[in-house]
């Protein structure tokens, strides 16, 4: 029906605990029955992260009160770099 697959983590910036969730769906034929927001108050207090371009999920989180990661608002909203590297 629906998954969130998460990783504890720590963060240094806020100094404390934290959990990410990489992935979150709901089955298709589940989909408008409030299943999203059952799975999300289980996990309701973590930071989540989503592709700017992922319209659906953006508006399930920002639904649900989540917003862009800031510790200080003068500093704008944090973002995740990454670098790929070739094997």
């Amino acid at each position: 029906m629906g998954v969130a697959i998460c990783f504890e983590a720590f963060s240094t910036f806020a100094c404390r605990p934290v959990l990410n969730i990489h992935d979150f769906a709901i089955t298709p034929v589940y989909q408008g029955r409030g299943l999203a927001r059952e799975l999300l108050l289980e996990v309701e207090k973590v930071a989540l992260e989503v592709l700017e371009g992922n319209q659906v999920a953006k508006h399930v989180y920002e639904k649900f009160g989540f917003a862009g990661y800031e510790l200080d608002p003068a500093m704008g909203q944090a973002l995740f770099l990454e670098k790929k590297f070739s094997g």
